[in-house]
């Protein structure tokens, strides 16, 4: 059975290039044989943080969100897509991670930041690393770091250039690392229920 890994990515400018970096990675999991989804916050549209998932009583979350919890439920290992907002995380992404916090537990999380410059969003995916690991996941210590973003995917995410030479280069390892805590955890899980 294939490894079930959501790609999550949180931009809601009108002319988004992260997007490229996401697509490039559902791509990328899938040619080495995950079953890979790309949840885009903008798409699944879910309000400023009020009530968490867990919040509501059962079977009254709204649909976005009850759709949302049982993807994520069903993942054995997610992907992070950030750019860097003045040395933070975007708020769409932070925004819809937020609403939940069990269904993330024991399972492993990788981290890809982007930027239009050269620092590739490294110091937002620095602090994605806390947050990831404060909710619960298994942050893995491959990551990929992608700028200047168009100079290193075109339009459609596909690499170019030295620069998506070097990010093919990369991915290699960096999903490597994902598969493997991804089946050690899995295996664990079965093995022994998490402690809470």
């Amino acid at each position: 059975m294939p490894d079930k890994i959501l790609v999550l990515y949180g931009s809601y400018r009108a002319d988004r290039v992260g997007i490229r970096l996401a697509n490039y990675l559902v791509r990328g999991l899938a040619a080495k044989g995950a079953d890979a989804e790309l949840i885009d916050a903008q798409s699944v549209g879910l309000p400023m943080l009020d009530r968490m998932y867990k919040e509501y009583p059962p079977g009254s979350a709204p649909e976005a969100m009850e759709s949302l919890a049982r993807k994520i439920r069903a993942a054995d290992a997610f992907v992070f897509v950030t750019g860097e907002y003045n040395w933070g995380p975007q708020p769409g992404l932070k925004n819809l991670t937020d609403h939940f916090l069990e269904e993330w537990f024991w399972r492993p999380a990788a981290i890809a930041s982007y930027s239009a410059g050269r620092f590739s969003g490294v110091r937002s995916g620095s602090i994605w690393h806390s947050i990831l690991s404060e909710m619960g996941m298994v942050v893995i210590s491959s990551t990929l770091a992608v700028g200047p973003i168009s100079a290193t995917l075109d339009a459609d995410g596909r690499p170019t250039g030295s620069a998506g030479d070097s990010l093919e280069r990369s991915f290699g390892r960096f999903a490597d690392d994902l598969a493997w805590w991804t089946e050690a955890a899995r295996e664990q899980r079965a093995r022994k229920a998490p402690p809470y």
